[in-house]
């Protein structure tokens, strides 16, 4: 018994993993500045990223 005991403390104990991963603050936030840019150049410049309309008619 005393054994199953300490073979279950030890499985719980060694499921208790926390990796934390650290990002660089200055590099995050240049990629969100970057972001925001180009969120910003779309909405300044809708007609830019406009699909031209398909031909009507033309069977492919």
């Amino acid at each position: 018994m005393k054994n199953i005991l300490l073979l279950t403390a030890a499985l719980i104990l060694s499921a208790c993993v926390t990796i934390n991963i650290y990002f660089p603050a200055a590099a995050a936030e240049k990629a969100a500045d970057k972001i925001i840019d180009e969120v910003w150049q779309l909405q300044k410049n809708p007609a830019d990223k406009t699909v031209p309309p398909a031909k009507e008619g033309v069977a492919k």
